[in-house]
């Protein structure tokens, strides 16, 4: 049975997307674990968050370091015992949009891997015996449709110019990492997936882009409160499946 009012970590969840997926997450009754390194930005988005009555939580979380991630996980473990729904929210562009493929230095490639797919991995693996101890546990992996191949290669698709290869190579292999783990959790309560939030207006996504905040956080949402009969292994966007 699905748990009707969830434990929610979010990391990187201070501002943006983040913070709107904890905002509605909140809204629902479920808890919101507001992940964040800066300990004071997390403190200030449960303040605003707890201002209208929402439960929520500060667990201050560099997912770049791992005695950070060790240190959050003992806190979930001591207050509440259990992980019911684990976002993967934090990521990074590290090169300039549109960057050529060939024009994109190592140190790009290195810092976009290191955020977006290697701490993940380690926040993931940290809180698995936590997820696993929930009744229907959750990840949700926040990708993007420049992570699709088949989308890049299609001369018909709008992201087929929309190349910014180091970030968008992070979010296929995210891709591929998210199938894995949904391998090696099937026939258990877990359900893994990545989320394709769209193009929205955030500091990551410029004022370009078409959706707001609020819609913005809908796929994420959506994935981490899956009931039991719900997908596992797969790409989304507003519950709508992504070609790889």
């Amino acid at each position: 049975m699905t748990t009707t009012k969830r434990i929610v970590l979010i990391t990187g969840a201070n501002k943006g997307i983040g913070y709107e997926t904890a905002k509605q997450l909140a809204s629902a009754g479920h808890t919101v674990l507001i992940g964040a390194r800066d300990p004071d930005k997390a403190a200030a988005a449960v303040a605003s968050l707890t201002a209208e009555g929402h439960r929520a939580e500060a667990v201050t979380l560099d997912v770049l370091d791992a005695a950070s991630i060790e240190r959050a996980v003992a806190h979930v473990a001591e207050h509440h015992g259990r992980l019911d729904t684990l976002i993967n929210n934090a990521g990074l562009v590290a090169e300039a949009w549109g960057t050529p493929a060939s024009q994109t230095g190592l140190a790009a490639w290195r810092s976009t891997f290191e955020t977006n797919l290697f701490a993940v991995a380690a926040v993931t693996t940290a809180f698995l015996p936590l997820l696993k101890k929930s009744e229907a546990g959750r990840v949700v992996n926040l990708s993007s449709i420049l992570g699709s191949l088949t989308l890049h290669a299609d001369p018909t698709s709008w992201i087929y110019d929309f190349k910014t290869v180091a970030y968008d190579t992070s979010k296929a292999a995210l891709n591929q990492y998210t199938i894995h783990l949904a391998h090696e959790l099937k026939g258990t309560a877990i359900k893994v997936n990545a989320a394709h939030p769209g193009w929205v207006k955030t500091d990551l996504g410029g004022e370009g882009a078409q959706m707001e905040l609020v819609d913005g956080a809908k796929t994420s949402v959506w994935l981490a409160t899956l009931p039991d009969d719900g997908p596992t292994g797969g790409y989304f966007h507003m519950q709508e499946r992504l070609p790889w």
